[in-house]
């Protein structure tokens, strides 16, 4: 509008008063009307009321002059339970589906309006990080199924309570989830997504049992020496940990086998089910040491049992050290011969007596079960404070070999 026209319009309006009041009064007869009201628009959600309902259609009513319809597939979509609990004059949320189709009704649908709703409440829960009880409906391989607001929810493995998990088990999911089925739950929304139709939920944020208060708990009832099952949860390169109760402890890689091992993973995988030996307990620092090879028959014993302290064996040097020499007596059984027993005289490494892959005869002076340590001394072999033993020990060979000479 240019300045000619402004001043025309001003002129009017000021030569013409009575024609804002005229202007006021049409508006407030549209109004009246109802031309002026704010009709639906697609996609649009709204509170309305039930003005009917019949088995073809339900008939809504959205504030305009006319009503909208609820009719075939989102007539068949309402559950049949919450088709039987309306009313007319109830109040429901509907979805605008189409504000007039060919037949200009006004198209609406319910369970789009309660899913819509129920999305921006799970988002507000997310944001709120408040917890809802409800009930597990179901489970897959992952885990459990759990609805809210209407939405099936999935609470995946890693997220069921640590009390929970404590008391399944089995390989199969059916095995480890199905008598959960039924059983009442506490979760919070933890992620969402639309679009995708993805809702994941957490029994664990919504626990207040903390892991460290579910541990303190175990470590009050565990007892040194006790045998308890467990299970696998996680492997690192420094052994594994064993889940007890909810209550994870660790199993040192030296304490997985009695055979030398360089990963977990040799011997164990994460879910394996296994009987532990509880062979500490650090209440104020909250850790458990748990044994698996305790429980198992100690190879080593049974390698060692033709041995004694005194007796000659002979061994074949395998590394050298600075503070000694390394022999194998027979397969996976190794001794130490300390520098100190190596040579009479004074020496700075036992490269100046020995190789790697000599043959030699060693006098056996130490056996450590409870440590795996075999001491041995090339020194003492012609030592006269064993000459007892050694006369023994050949008066004993010459036994058996008269023993296994034939008769005459």
């Amino acid at each position: 509008m240019d300045q000619n026209d402004a001043q025309l319009e001003q002129g009017m309006t000021a030569e013409n008063p009575e024609n804002n009041a005229d202007n006021h009064n049409m508006a407030s007869l549209l109004e009246k009307e109802g031309l002026g009201l704010d009709f639906p628009q697609q996609g649009e959600i709204r509170t309305g009321v039930v003005a009917s309902i019949s088995p073809n259609q339900i008939l809504v009513s959205v504030g305009t002059k006319s009503e909208g319809v609820i009719s075939g597939r989102e007539l068949e979509a309402i559950p049949p339970e919450e088709l039987a609990a309306l009313e007319v004059n109830q109040e429901i949320p509907v979805y605008v589906i189409n504000p007039e189709d060919s037949n200009g009704n006004l198209v609406l649908s319910y369970t789009r309006a309660r899913e819509e709703v129920s999305w921006q409440k799970i988002e507000e829960m997310l944001a709120s990080k408040d917890s809802c009880h409800s009930k597990i409906v179901g489970y897959n391989k992952g885990g459990l199924i759990v609805p809210v607001e209407g939405l099936r929810g999935f609470v995946p493995a890693s997220q069921i309570s640590l009390s929970r998990r404590a008391g399944m088990s089995g390989e199969t999911p059916e095995q480890r989830w199905s008598k959960m089925v039924g059983e009442e739950i506490d979760v919070c929304v933890i992620e969402v997504d639309r679009e995708r139709r993805r809702l994941i939920l957490s029994e664990r944020a919504a626990s207040t049992e903390t892991r460290e208060t579910l541990k303190e708990r175990v470590i009050e009832e565990l007892k040194e020496g006790e045998v308890r099952n467990g299970r696998v949860t996680s492997l690192a390169e420094f052994g594994a940990f064993v889940n007890i109760n909810g209550a994870d402890g660790l199993v040192h890689l030296s304490e997985i086998s009695w055979d030398r091992i360089n990963h977990p993973s040799e011997v164990l995988k994460v879910g394996q089910d296994v009987k532990v030996k509880v062979i500490s307990i650090d209440r104020d620092k909250k850790r458990i040491g748990l044994s698996l090879r305790q429980l198992q028959d100690d190879p080593w014993m049974d390698r060692t049992t033709r041995f004694q302290i005194g007796m000659l064996v002979e061994a074949t040097i395998t590394r050298l050290t600075k503070f000694g020499a390394f022999a194998r007596l027979e397969k996976d059984l190794e001794g130490l011969i300390h520098i100190s027993e190596i040579s009479e005289k004074r020496i700075d490494h036992p490269k100046e007596v020995l190789k790697e892959g000599d043959t030699v005869t060693l006098r056996i002076i130490k056996i450590d079960p409870a440590n795996h340590r075999i001491g041995l001394s090339l020194r003492r072999v012609d030592s006269q404070a064993y000459a007892d033993l050694d006369w023994q020990s050949l008066e004993q060979v010459m036994d058996d070999l008269t023993d296994d000479e034939p008769a005459a």
